[in-house]
C-alpha cells in the first residue's frame, strides 16, 4: 500500500490540514493518509496556551470522520519520549515492510531538513512530499532544494504543489483567545469540540 503521513501537532487541525492531505492523496495515488499528532515534539517544548496530546487527538478523529481514506494514527501520540520523525518512520518500515511511505511536509521544512535528527536516516525511509502553493515565489527554490537534498543524500523527494493557502494553527489559537469565530477554518465537529472544553480561551 502507498501510506502518505501527515504529521504534526494539530493544535488545532484544520481545514488546510485536510486539504493537504486530499491533494497528496489524488496527486500521488495513496491509498490512504494517516494523520499522525506528535505527542512530544522536539522543537515545540513551550507548552504554554497548548493542548494536551489527548484532546488534539480527539479533534483529529473527528476532523477525519467519515473519510475512508484518512486514519488517525496514535503511535507517537501515546509515547512519553520526544519523537523523531527518523525514529517513527524507521519504526513503520519495520512494522509495514509491504508499504510505501510518503512523509508530507511543508517549504518550510524542506528549507530546515539537514537541521533535522540524522535526515540521512529519515530519507532512506519513505519518499517526501514537500507541499508548494501553486506557483508561489518559493516554486524554483523549492525545486532546486529538492535537487540538492535528493543528490546529497540519495533521496526521492518530491514537490506537491497545490492551491491549499497557508493557515497557522498559532493565529486560530490566538483568534479563540480574542473570543473570534474560527468556523470557517476547521470542520464543524472541531470547532464544537474547541468550543465545549474552552480550549484556547487563556
Amino acid at each position: 500500500m502507498k501510506i502518505g503521513i501527515m504529521g504534526g501537532t494539530f493544535d488545532p487541525i484544520h481545514n488546510a490540514h485536510l486539504m493537504l492531505a486530499e491533494y497528496a492523496y489524488r496527486t500521488y495515488s495513496l491509498d490512504e493518509v494517516w494523520f499522525m499528532p506528535n505527542g512530544n515534539p522536539p522543537h515545540k517544548q513551550n507548552q504554554k496556551g497548548r493542548t494536551d496530546a489527548v484532546k488534539r487527538v480527539d479533534m483529529v478523529r473527528l476532523a477525519i470522520a467519515g473519510n475512508s481514506a484518512f486514519r488517525l494514527e496514535e503511535y507517537e501520540s501515546r509515547r512519553k519520549e520526544i519523537s523523531y520523525s527518523y525514529q517513527t518512520m524507521e519504526h513503520f518500515r519495520a512494522v509495514y515492510p509491504k508499504h510505501h511511505f510518503y512523509f508530507i511536509i511543508g517549504a518550510d521544512s524542506l528549507f530546515a531538513l539537514k537541521n533535522w535528527v540524522h535526515p540521512e536516516r529519515l530519507l532512506q525511509t519513505c519518499t517526501i512530499l514537500a507541499a508548494c502553493r501553486d506557483k508561489m515565489n518559493q516554486h524554483d527554490q523549492m525545486e532546486a532544494k529538492i535537487r540538492q537534498l535528493n543528490w546529497e543524500y540519495q533521496a526521492d523527494i518530491r514537490l506537491l504543489v497545490t492551491p491549499v493557502t497557508a493557515t497557522a494553527s498559532q493565529k486560530l489559537r490566538q483568534m479563540c483567545k480574542n473570543g473570534q469565530s474560527i468556523a470557517a477554518e476547521v470542520p464543524k465537529a472541531v470547532e464544537e469540540y474547541i468550543i465545549s472544553h474552552h480550549l484556547y480561551r487563556n
